[in-house]
């Protein structure tokens, strides 16, 4: 199937990390041109590195996201090499784990910036490319803890949870430009970050890294934690033009964990 996202420029936040690697791979395989977006250079650097050398058009991009000063200047840089961004993918780190109750004003503040604030400051950022183009893809990776709360990411939980009602209200304002605006969640997929809550959850409850994955894996329909690959190739068929009637939508990635409807 041709997803129609060749010579794309789509800038993936995050990208050096375990989801937001793999999101850049799929979306280059496709033919898009990536920005690898992330805190830690040298980390955004070896993803597009191995892109490129794979022959694909990838560019790395040292980006904090508490600094919301830097926000123009960022884009600016990136429509100067390939020109306005096209796909946007909202993918953050998340903070340390924590119950929703007695954590200090500071922290909250600090990680609603970094989780929040600034996703929707780089879309309002990269909204006008868009709209002159009129064709865009708004896509924010958040948690299965929208759907069901996880216990001790009482943070994680609120300030995630509000992307979502964000994310539905812009759809409905921007889809007549031709901007589709997802949120897609992922469960247990085999990264770094869920390997470092298995690790802090086995440490809390005096239990061994091996029986916390085996409780979690469990509860999934499929019986197995997900790969990387899996949640990028579902992120870039909603960047692709076949999925051009889907906005507004949380779609799960989650082997079938979350037991709701």
């Amino acid at each position: 199937m041709d997803l129609q996202i060749n010579n794309k420029t789509a800038l993936v936040l995050g990208g050096g990390g375990g989801l937001g690697s793999a999101i850049a791979w799929a979306l280059a395989n496709e033919g898009a041109a990536v920005v690898v977006a992330d805190i830690n250079l040298e980390a955004a650097q070896q993803v597009a590195g191995k892109i490129q050398e794979a022959g694909l058009r990838a560019q790395a991009l040292e980006w904090d996201l508490s600094r919301l000063e830097a926000i123009d200047g960022k884009v600016s840089e990136i429509e100067g090499h390939f020109g306005a961004v096209d796909i946007l993918v909202n993918n953050t780190g998340g903070p340390p784990p924590t119950p929703a109750h007695g954590q200090e004003a500071e922290l909250w503040r600090t990680h609603f910036e970094n989780m929040v604030l600034s996703v929707i400051k780089i879309t309002d950022r990269v909204l006008p490319g868009m709209r002159g183009n009129q064709w865009g893809r708004i896509i924010t990776s958040t948690s299965s803890g929208v759907v069901a709360p996880i216990p001790n990411l009482g943070i994680s939980n609120a300030l995630r949870l509000s992307l979502v009602g964000w994310s539905k209200t812009l759809a409905k304002e921007v889809g007549r430009d031709g901007i589709t605006v997802n949120i897609v969640l992922p469960g247990r997929v085999a990264t770094p970050r869920i390997s470092f809550l298995d690790e802090s959850k086995a440490r809390r409850e005096g239990r061994s890294v091996q029986d916390i994955a085996a409780q979690s894996t469990d509860a999934i329909a499929l019986g197995r934690y997900g790969q990387p690959k899996e949640y990028g190739e579902v992120v870039t068929f909603l960047a692709s033009e076949c999925a051009s009637y889907i906005t507004g939508s949380t779609v799960r990635i989650d082997g079938g964990l979350i037991s709701s409807i």
